[in-house]
């Protein structure tokens, strides 16, 4: 049987990435529905989408946002979760030219990516244990 304070202190760090990671994610949906013409140059520098309209835009950052809301408040954490990992991985290969010359420009701080990448999947891995102010947890509680 697992140590309640080993358990409490893991929910309790399983629930500050999720906020980490929530805050970006937050922010890039934002981006998405009130800038999406930088969403658009994004999709065309990384993703090679040259003409992302701005109702296309709309879309993504829409869908975004439910699913963003969904993994912060730790709902449907096996299907939420892992749709955040797989958006942020996508993210990650696609800018993977600024990997190999870190040193120009602002290249650097795209590695900022591989950690939060990785705590993604932690947050994927570890779900089950995630039970810290989550939807998913006081659902099983009712039950």
């Amino acid at each position: 049987m697992p140590d309640a304070n080993v358990s409490s202190k893991l929910a309790l760090s399983l629930l500050l990435i999720r906020i980490g990671v929530g805050i970006v994610f937050f922010m890039w949906t934002i981006d998405k529905l009130m800038n999406p013409e930088h969403t658009a140059r994004v999709f065309a520098a990384f993703y090679m989408i040259p003409s992302l309209s701005v109702a296309a835009s709309l879309a993504i950052g829409t869908i975004q946002m439910i699913v963003v809301l969904a993994f912060v408040t730790g709902t449907m954490k096996k299907y939420s979760y892992m749709a955040i990992f797989i958006m942020h991985l996508v993210s990650t290969v696609s800018t993977y030219e600024r990997y190999l010359d870190p040193w120009t420009g602002t290249n650097l701080l795209f590695f900022a990516a591989l950690p939060m990448l990785a705590g993604c999947w932690a947050l994927w891995f570890l779900r089950d244990q995630d039970a810290l102010w989550s939807i998913d947890a006081m659902r099983a509680k009712n039950q």
